[in-house]
C-alpha cells in the first residue's frame, strides 16, 4: 500500500467513532444505582454515549433546583471478554443549555474608572505597566534639598505610556471638547483662555488643566484646554449677556411652602 493511503487509513481509524459496546449500553439500572449514591436528584435516563472500546457514559437528568440543564454522568465499562460491566466514575456535569456562572474575570481584570470608593483600598502592583521608577535617593543633603523642590521625592511616577493613556481618556470623557456641555458653550469660549483655568505641571500642562470656577459645573475638575462651557470667565464677549440679548424665564413663584393664618 503507498505511504499516503497508509496515512489515510491510520487518520480514518484515529477519528472513527468507537462502537457501543451493548454489554456496557445496557447497564442502565447499575449507572443510575451509581448516580445515587453519588448525589441527589438523579432524573430519567437521557442518553448513553461509547467513549472508548467498551466504555459508554450514561446521562441522567439532574432535578436539583438551581441545576437547571446539568446532568449526571456514569461512565461504564468492562474488561476483554467480560460479561458484567463495573463502574468507572460519576460526575455531575453542565449540559449544553446549562445553566452556568459566568467566566471568572480576576478582580483586577473587573474593576472600572473610579470604582474605587470611600474606605475601599486598591494596591497598586508592581509590575503596573503605568509606572516606572523615579528619583533614587542620594545621600547627600544638598541633593535632597533640590530633589524635594523639585518633586522628586516619590518612588514611581508615571511613564509615557501612563501619562498618554490618562490624556486620552481624559480628552474622549466627559471635560473634553466633544462634551455636551462644552459642544453647547460658544465656540470661542474654550477652557484654554478662560480666567479660571490653572494649568496642569509637566507634560500634561499644554492639553490639561482644572477648573476653578466656583459656578461651573466643572470646577475642581481636569478639563480639556480645548473644552468649553457658559461659565467662561470672558463670556461677554462671546454673547450678548445684556437683558435684551438674554431670553429671561419666567418668574415662578413657589408657593407650596406658604401656610395660610
Amino acid at each position: 500500500m503507498p505511504e499516503s493511503s497508509t496515512a489515510t487509513a491510520a487518520a480514518k481509524t484515529r477519528t472513527r467513532k468507537p462502537r457501543l459496546d451493548r454489554v456496557c449500553a445496557d447497564a442502565v439500572e447499575l449507572a443510575r444505582e451509581a448516580a445515587e449514591e453519588a448525589g441527589d436528584g438523579v432524573g430519567e435516563h437521557l442518553s448513553v454515549e461509547a467513549e472508548a472500546e467498551r466504555v459508554v457514559t450514561h446521562y441522567f437528568d439532574c432535578t436539583l433546583s438551581g441545576y437547571r440543564g446539568w446532568r449526571w454522568a456514569v461512565v461504564i465499562t468492562r474488561a476483554p471478554r467480560a460479561r458484567a460491566a463495573t463502574v468507572s466514575e460519576t460526575a455531575l456535569l453542565p449540559g449544553p443549555d446549562a445553566l452556568r456562572s459566568p467566566e471568572w474575570v480576576p478582580w483586577a481584570d473587573r474593576l472600572e474608572a473610579g470604582e474605587v470608593g470611600t474606605g475601599e483600598v486598591l494596591p497598586t502592583p508592581e509590575d503596573d505597566d503605568r509606572l516606572m521608577p523615579a528619583y533614587v535617593y542620594s545621600e547627600d543633603d544638598g541633593v535632597e534639598d533640590i530633589a524635594f523642590e523639585l518633586g522628586l521625592g516619590r518612588e514611581r511616577v508615571m511613564n509615557r505610556e501612563g501619562r498618554g493613556e490618562a490624556a486620552q481618556r481624559w480628552y474622549d470623557g466627559d471635560h473634553g471638547p466633544n462634551a455636551p456641555i462644552s459642544e453647547a458653550a460658544p465656540a470661542p469660549a474654550r477652557c484654554g483662555t478662560c480666567g479660571f483655568y490653572l494649568q496642569l505641571a509637566g507634560s500634561m500642562r499644554a492639553a490639561f488643566g482644572a477648573c476653578a470656577n466656583l459656578y461651573s459645573s466643572e470646577d475642581g475638575k481636569v478639563v480639556a484646554a480645548d473644552h468649553g462651557c457658559g461659565a467662561h470667565s470672558e463670556i461677554s464677549r462671546f454673547v450678548d449677556t445684556t437683558p435684551q440679548g438674554v431670553v429671561q424665564s419666567e418668574t415662578i413663584y413657589d408657593d407650596e411652602g406658604s401656610e395660610e393664618l
